[in-house]
């Protein structure tokens, strides 16, 4: 049987037109005018990245915390929201090795709509850098680069929030019953003043978006990380001469190098735990036995539970002394709990993959446990409802004193991602 040519054509315009449906209803458009105001707040963001970055904020530097949480709070509550700077409550510190003295406040916003879900937005504002760093390395723009101390961890994620809320704004957009912001300032100290409000708004919440930064060789959210945690061996021996009187001694080395060979083979690959010695220290001078030494393991989980058994274990060996006459003691710090995924946040995350689909993006769900610690896990602590991390732009370089910067052509995905899924978590829509 054969086909005239005109039937022909008609039938490859067919396959074509087909075709093009085929691909349009793989892919929908972006969403507007969401689209054009992530656009529009490409420019302000990188803005607010500026003035953030030129504010010295280390963990321990209250003055600059001051500062910083000063000019958040006063971007949130021009963006309407209900501000609060919160000191830390001193019966809620969980005060560990580094902890600051003074830890810094945190700055808490609250938007009201009109509708009935309530979801969380969390960063953080403090880095690791030491003041006078600024000096030398001011904020600047290289190409698609914009370099600056702190920007990538975590003073983009702090701009992005604000820069969302300026988009919903715009759009005079209120569907949602709360949108509440917690800014903390001890993140890069595992939010000892911090983590007892995390924990207590995670549970309060239908959902939580956490906004560290993403990679710049892949855009991707993340639903579990690990836990972290140390163990601190401090032994107590007595000092004597090296060469005239060693056995009047009590070698606190020999203690402490008999406790760490004793508890080298903690670690469990079964279950993800890791327990590794990473510092020590002994003595005081080469002609004397030192009196005291002392030791710190790196501890990783990824169940909460686990804690509880490497703990057990810990206590139970430093009871296997080489010396009887030195004294052991031990500190089990729980710095952070571990981020366990749910079938909510995965639901959830799959459904910010359509979304980023919309602008033609790939967006890889990281399900597999990385090596660092987050806010977020303090804020599912008590909650099943979905929580997610790594909303924030992509970056690269953090605590890298040199070489940290954020992706500027990430600025307008991610301001359209966190914005619809803001939207549509309000609307329902995600379910």
């Amino acid at each position: 049987m054969t086909m005239s040519r005109f039937g022909l054509c008609l039938a490859g315009a067919t396959a074509l037109i087909l075709c093009a449906s085929l691909a349009t209803g793989a892919r929908a458009a972006p969403v507007e005018p969401v689209h054009t105001l992530a656009a529009k707040e490409k420019a302000p963001l990188l803005a607010t990245l500026k003035d953030l970055v030129s504010i010295e904020s280390g963990s321990g530097d209250r003055a600059g915390l001051d500062r910083i949480a000063a000019l958040i709070g006063d971007r949130l509550a021009a963006l309407g929201g209900k501000v609060e700077l919160i000191e830390p409550n001193p019966a809620d510190v969980y005060r560990m090795v580094d902890t600051p003295k003074e830890i810094g406040k945190m700055v808490l916003a609250r938007f009201t709509g009109t509708g009935t879900k309530k979801i969380l937005l969390i960063a953080h504002m403090d880095t690791v850098y030491l003041r006078g760093m600024l000096a030398k390395q001011p904020f600047r723009v290289d190409g698609n680069r914009a370099y600056g101390l702190g920007i990538a961890d975590c003073k983009q994620g702090v701009a992005l929030i604000i820069h969302t809320l300026a988009v919903l704004k715009a759009m005079n957009y209120r569907d949602y019953g709360l949108i509440t912001v917690l800014i903390n300032a001890d993140e890069e100290v595992s939010s000892a003043g911090s983590r007892a409000l995390l924990t207590k708004l995670g549970a309060e919440h239908d959902v939580v978006f956490s906004n560290e930064g993403s990679r710049v060789e892949s855009d991707r959210l993340s639903l579990t990380t690990a836990g972290i945690a140390a163990v601190v061996l401090n032994v107590h021996g007595k000092a004597s001469h090296a060469g005239a009187a060693p056995e009047r001694g009590v070698n606190a080395l020999y203690e402490l190098s008999h406790q760490i060979l004793q508890m080298r083979d903690l670690s469990d690959p079964a279950t993800g735990l890791k327990m590794n010695w990473t510092v020590a220290s002994a003595g005081t001078n080469r002609n004397v036995i030192p009196a005291i030494a002392s030791a710190t393991a790196d501890v990783r989980v990824l169940r909460v539970a686990d804690y509880d058994g490497i703990e057990q274990k810990v206590r139970e060996r430093i009871k296997k002394q080489l010396i009887p006459d030195a004294k052991v003691e031990m500190i089990f710090e729980r710095r952070r709990p571990p981020l366990e995924t749910s079938p909510g946040a995965q639901a959830l995350a799959k459904h910010g993959q359509r979304i980023y689909a919309e602008l033609g993006m790939n967006l890889v769900i990281g399900d597999v446990a990385e090596g660092g610690g987050t806010d977020a896990a303090f804020a599912a602590l008590k909650t099943k409802a979905p929580v997610i991390e790594r909303f924030g732009l992509r970056g690269f370089g953090g605590h890298s004193n040199d070489a940290e910067y954020v992706d500027i052509d990430s600025i307008e995905p991610r301001l359209y991602l966190l914005t619809r899924m803001i939207m549509d978590v309000s609307q329902g829509k995600h379910d």
